[in-house]
């Protein structure tokens, strides 16, 4: 953990405290303060010492990123703005963006390559797409990159209904072998439609790189089920990642007051929002647990205080062995990572990186270390990397 040194206000004459030597002393407790301030950088984990690296700030609210194959970073701005960063140097807005509901939680979202992006230079996008009086929705979209532009852009894929209202748009982009693509969802803040299948609100959704339904997707019982819907009843997922192993989908979700869940995102399965939570409605009110219903399918891990979780990977590189394989997920509230360890199915939480920042999206680069984006209006691009 940070040390932090705190020096407390002091007055004096400062002829007499240099006749007595006392100056030299409270030179010496600056000093240690400058100190303290010099080592902020590093942060105690079980991997042993780790430094923290800014690399870029002055961003605004920065929400998903991918690297590029000849290590550029691409990364979005919530306020409707795709930049690639090389070197330190953060590029201009890329043209040939689509616009967006830049409201509340809204805007651009998610990014992702392309499975074979070094054929096809396509990108993928979510964002927050204005609809008719006033509503608005999350859209899926892609174009190709070049020369620093995304050319042909078009969307893909739209949550249905558009809806009012600023908050809840979900948006991971997560690809799986197959080049499907999960598209994790949000309610809307609208409670009930999450357990409607006739909406794609408080969803995830299995779609084909195109767009449209993949046939991978499960079967309902009910005629009116949107064919595109993988799981349901979810409130709003930001963190989403497949097992390295398994192939398995995991995600996490917010809670409302209380009750951030880790979940395994199964075919078919119905995950109990708004019926049942384990947190509180805003105003106090209880919620059933989870265990009082045994059709929905239960958390694997429960955060109450909350973490927030936004943004999710697994980690697999050389920077970090002690780390392999463990799963990170950026906490907005919780202003850090927190690493989970999963086994046979089963997750545990085993150690809380504090970074003391509002962490959007976590992100392994090609240099084996981890990078993480801060939410924020001067937001950053931090790097994580060995003590050496």
């Amino acid at each position: 953990m940070k040390k932090k040194i705190q020096i407390r206000e002091i007055t004096f004459d400062l002829p007499k405290f240099q006749k007595t030597g006392i100056a030299i002393f409270i030179m010496l407790l600056f000093s240690l303060a400058a100190v303290a301030q010099n080592i902020k950088g590093t942060v105690k984990t079980d991997a042993g010492d780790v430094k923290i690296i800014k690399v870029a700030e002055g961003l605004n609210h920065p929400w998903g990123m991918a690297f590029l194959p000849d290590g550029r970073l691409i990364f979005t701005e919530r306020a409707g703005t795709i930049r690639i960063l090389k070197d330190s140097i953060v590029s201009e807005p890329l043209e040939g963006t689509p616009e967006v509901f830049s409201q509340g939680q809204g805007g651009m979202l998610d990014i992702a390559l392309h499975p074979n992006f070094e054929q096809n230079q396509m990108v993928y996008v979510t964002f927050s797409e204005p609809g008719p009086n006033g509503t608005a929705t999350t859209a899926l979209g892609r174009g190709k990159l070049q020369n620093d532009r995304l050319e042909s852009f078009e969307t893909i894929f739209k949550m249905e209904p558009a809806v009012e209202g600023p908050n809840h748009f979900g948006g991971r982009i997560v690809f799986t072998p197959q080049n499907d693509i999960f598209l994790t969802l949000a309610e809307r803040f609208k409670f009930e439609p999450a357990q409607d299948l006739s909406s794609h609100l408080g969803t995830v959704v299995r779609l084909k790189e195109d767009g449209t339904a993949s046939e991978a997707n499960p079967t309902f019982d009910n005629p009116n089920a949107l064919d595109e819907i993988w799981s349901y009843g979810h409130r709003n997922i930001e963190s989403a990642a497949l097992h390295p192993e398994t192939g398995k989908l995991w995600v996490a979700e917010f809670g409302p007051l209380g009750g951030d869940e880790l979940q395994i995102a199964e075919a078919g399965n119905n995950y109990g929002w708004p019926v049942v939570s384990w947190g509180d409605n805003y105003d106090g009110s209880k919620i059933p647990d989870p265990t009082t219903r045994p059709e929905f399918t239960d958390a694997e891990i429960v955060w109450t205080p909350t973490i927030s979780p936004s943004g999710m990977a697994f980690y697999n590189g050389d920077s970090f062995p002690e780390w392999k394989g463990s799963m990170f997920i950026g906490g907005l509230t919780s202003s850090g990572l927190v690493r989970v360890q999963v086994n046979n199915g089963r997750a545990e939480e085993v150690e809380r990186i504090p970074l003391s920042e509002r962490i959007r999206d976590v992100e392994q680069g090609p240099d084996g270390n981890l990078w993480v984006l801060t939410d924020e209006d001067n937001g950053l691009i931090l790097k994580l990397e060995p003590l050496q």
